[in-house]
Order: C-alpha cells, then structure tokens, then sequence
C-alpha cells in the first residue's frame, strides 16, 4: 500500500488506516465479536493499513485490551495511535487534563497495548479546568521519557454553541497554536467525509501549512456513506446512530442523492468498485498528508477499505463530488 507522512516527525504510516472503535463501543454490541474483529486488525496489518487508532475511553480500556492482543503477534507491522484525556462514567464522559493522571493514563495503557511505546499519543479533549499546554507538557514529557513518538490532538469539533460568524475548528485551531508553543503538533484528528467537508475550509489548511499530518475521522459518515444501510431499518438501542439526527429514517432517505452521486462515479471505474471506496478516494484526494482512518470490526469491509487506496479520481470524477447536494439535519 501506498505509505504516508505524519507530521515533522516523518512518522510513516499506510494510506488508509483502520479505527478500532466500533470492535467494542459505540456500534450495536450485539455484533462486537473479539476473534472476529482480531481477525480484522490482523487482516489490516496484512494489507499495509498499519495505522490502528483505539483510544483508552473506548470501552472503556477493552478496546485498547484487543488492540494489545494483535500488537503482541505483530508489533513491528502496526503504527499505534491511542488517546487521553476523557474518562466514561455512568451516563456521562468527562475531561481531565491533569499531568499526573495524563503520566498514570499512559503507563495504563502501554500495559493494556503490550508494548513499550505508543507511536501517537492524542489529546482526545483538553480539560476546561487545565490549561491545555500543562496537559500538553505532560504529554511532551512522556516523548522525553522515551514511552511515546508523537503527540497529536484531536478536533472539539462541536457545531452547536459557536458564536456568529465562528468557523467549526477555529477552537480547535486556537488550541494548536497553543500547544505548538509547548511541543510540536505531530497530527490532528478530526472529521472529514464527503458529508461533512467542513475541515476543508480552515483545519486542513492549517495541518498542511505546518507540515501536521492529518487524520480523517469518520471518513465513511458513520456508515452512511458505504450505501449498505436502509432508511428506516432502525439501530441497536446503545448504538451511536440511534439518537442521531441524521441518522432518523426522514434524514437517510433525504440524503439518499450523496450516496446516489458516489454509486454514478463507481460505477465508471468498474463494477467492483463501490461508493465506499470513491467516498474514501475522495478524502485521499485531499492531500498527501491526509489519511483516513474508518472504522469497522469485519474483515471484509477492511479489505474493500485498503483498497480505495488504488482508485485514483479524475478531475471530473472530483467536480461530481463536490456538486453533490449538501448533507441535510442536524450533526448534533
């Protein structure tokens, strides 16, 4: 697979990454098998998807526990990135940026991992009650310490709330300037799909700018935009999409054209080929220091992933996208 750079750190990793998250939270626990995703992480290390992103809130910690299972086989194939700074409770996640626990959440889940560093260590959200360079100096200090390669942050990313005029990340990028100052910034991680472009208009630029590799979150809009789930069909009640406003049988049937306009451009490059892959060549696209990272817990949807990472979009196929109608409903 095609490799790309993350960062100043030269950090090199697969095109297309593989988020582990959905193989123990967030996505229908009914189907969340442990062999089953292991063969899924395995089956992406064979195919050059070395990037595994997991985080230790996933779960919590098993996540980072079946993560740790793979790494143990195959820690020279798999280019690890995990998280800190939110801790699940009872109906509630909440910050904390305090260094102590940043130092103690780190030798956590180097056990849960198996490995004697982490390649990318992300602030997953700064704590309101820390300033952001004490968290981020923290983080330095474990790179110092030899425990961890590289630091990345993660995008707030909230739409709601923003005061007129705001743009989405201006937060988020208030926030790299800062710790920038402190320790450079090796990657960001925030949303980018074909329907939810907004990093395009000032957070990519910024990664690019600075040489800050970039990681697409959610690059297949939940699921929404691989055109396998049906309007109405419903979800698992503990499943993320069951109270999300775009995901109501009104919402996916309204936005049924975006995946309508990625099946027309599959369909030029051959029958195998399937609106998944052109919605993830579309995110590739976007840079070389762009990588998507999807998430999924099945073989085969890790193997139709890897590869997007051969489909090349033409200019044409590139002005289709970006005429697509926007996404309708709320993202909150």
């Amino acid at each position: 697979m095609e490799r790309r750079t993350i960062g100043a750190a030269a950090l090199s990793v697969g095109a297309v990454g593989l988020g582990c998250m959905p193989m123990s939270w967030a996505y229908s626990a009914s189907r969340q098998r442990g062999d089953e995703s292991l063969r899924a992480v395995h089956r992406a290390l064979d195919l050059g998807c070395s990037l595994l992103d997991t985080a230790d809130m996933y779960g919590p910690f098993t996540n980072e526990l079946l993560v740790g299972r793979a790494l143990k086989e195959r820690r020279a194939d798999a280019f690890v990135s995990t998280k800190v700074g939110l801790l699940v409770g009872d109906q509630h996640i909440v910050a904390n940026g305090r260094p102590g626990y940043v130092k103690r959440a780190c030798d956590a889940s180097l056990r849960r991992l198996q490995t004697d560093v982490i390649d990318l260590y992300q602030l997953h959200r700064a704590d309101p009650e820390v300033p952001v360079e004490e968290t981020w100096g923290a983080m330095a200090d474990l790179v110092r310490a030899g425990k961890v390669r590289a630091l990345g942050l993660c995008a707030v990313g909230a739409r709601s709330g923003r005061r007129a005029g705001a743009r989405l990340h201006d937060t988020t990028i208030r926030q790299l300037e800062r710790v920038q100052q402190v320790f450079p910034v090796s990657a960001v991680q925030a949303e980018l799909s074909v329907w939810s472009p907004e990093a395009l208009e000032a957070l990519l630029p910024w990664c690019e700018a600075r040489g800050v590799g970039f990681l697409a979150a959610m690059p297949l809009g939940n699921g929404f935009l691989t055109g396998t789930l049906t309007p109405g069909e419903g979800f698992e009640p503990d499943d993320l999409r069951a109270r999300h406003p775009r995901f109501t049988a009104e919402m996916m049937a309204a936005n049924q054209p975006i995946v309508a306009g990625l099946r027309r451009i599959a369909a030029r490059h051959g029958e195998a080929v399937t609106p998944a892959q052109v919605a993830l060549a579309w995110v590739l696209a976007q840079g070389r220091h762009v990588v998507p990272v999807p998430g999924t817990k099945q073989e085969r949807w890790v193997t139709q992933n890897a590869a997007a990472a051969r489909l090349t979009l033409s200019e044409r196929d590139l002005a289709e996208v970006g005429a697509l109608p926007p996404a309708l409903g709320s993202w909150e």
